[in-house]
């Protein structure tokens, strides 16, 4: 229960502090900048790592775990208890928000800024990268090192400072689908559920192909 509780704490944290930035900065009129909110986003997650990287590996995304599981580095069982866990975190921080913030109607939802498939296939792909990152550096129940959040942190920020834009930069199905049932904006959500799994498992057919001990075998 540790692991899930966790996971859901950890996700709520991303949640409310990511998308908190985009409906601050909205309600503000800019003060917080697209640069900001992208900071945001790359620094929740880096302190999320530390805090419950020790327990359940601090996925704080579905994809990611299905990336995890895809590799072999977590069973089965424990999926859809991290991705439910995620999923109840981050639409609890998304009902916050709504409470905070009645007038905005959005909440941080993902939107294509182009058309449909250009937003799948910047997704999938930056979600390939933070993937590949996150097996290249964490364990499925804890991180490597004391970097490893400065490096998964630093590339969420990296991606969502240059894609955020035209994207989103989501790369995380929980992220995308809370505030969009809060907020009752379904429209291009299937994007947003189905782009980031599709890369994190290509980032594990990647990572077996130059890591192939490391990427295959279980972590415990």
């Amino acid at each position: 229960m540790k692991k899930f509780i966790s996971e859901s704490l950890g996700t709520f944290c991303l949640v409310f502090a990511g998308t908190g930035a985009i409906v601050i900065n909205e309600v503000s009129g800019g003060a917080i900048t697209h640069v900001g909110i992208a900071l945001t986003f790359g620094l929740v997650v880096l302190a999320m790592v530390y805090t419950f990287g020790d327990i359940s590996g601090a996925h704080l995304n579905p994809a990611v775990t299905i990336g995890f599981w895809a590799a072999r580095r977590m069973p089965g069982c424990e999926v859809l208890p991290y991705i439910s866990s995620q999923i109840v975190g981050a639409v609890l921080a998304s009902g916050l928000l709504r409470f905070l913030f009645p007038e905005n109607k959005l909440l941080g939802v993902t939107l294509p800024a182009g058309s449909e498939m250009q937003s799948f296939v910047l997704e999938a792909v930056l979600t390939f990268f933070l993937m590949l990152t996150i097996l290249n550096v964490a364990t499925g129940a804890k991180e490597k090192g004391i970097t490893a959040g400065i490096a998964v942190g630093s590339v969420i920020a990296l991606e969502a400072m240059f894609a955020g834009p035209i994207c989103g930069a989501s790369m995380n199905p929980a992220r995308s689908f809370s505030p969009a049932l809060i907020a009752g904006h379904f429209e291009h959500l299937w994007i947003y559920l189905i782009a980031p799994p599709l890369g994190a498992l290509v980032a594990m057919l990647a990572c077996r192909c130059v890591r192939e001990k490391e990427c295959c075998c279980a972590a415990n």
